[in-house]
């Protein structure tokens, strides 16, 4: 199945996939619905600390990027670095740039 397929290629190139927010209310699906307040984060800085090979995170666009900047990012563990990249998002509302082009960005992913 598809999914499958995914999931294994995301493991072959050793990427881990996880959202900035575990929940959040959000009528719809855009981020910019997300209703402020609402948002409850990941233990993103448990995940790094608990994994200490892991030295980059992508952002699936702006508003994650902005999510985990807000929640996340002052909980990281003292001293520890990491890349932040800030990729274009992957959702059909962000048409701006054609599929190629997402394409080539998001290719920083990889080592």
């Amino acid at each position: 199945d598809a999914y499958a397929a995914r999931i294994q290629a995301l493991q072959r190139h050793r990427i881990a996939l996880w959202d900035v927010l575990a929940a959040c209310e959000r009528p719809g699906s855009l981020d910019a619905a997300i209703v402020p307040g609402t948002e409850v984060p990941n233990d993103i800085a448990g995940l790094l600390q608990r994994h200490p090979g892991i030295d980059r995170i992508a952002f699936n666009g702006v508003a994650a990027q902005r999510l985990f900047q807000r929640h996340v990012q002052h909980r990281l563990p003292p001293g520890r670095t990491v890349t932040l990249l800030r990729l274009p998002s992957t959702s059909p509302a962000h048409a701006a740039m054609g599929w190629e082009a997402k394409l080539s960005a998001w290719r920083a992913v990889l080592p």
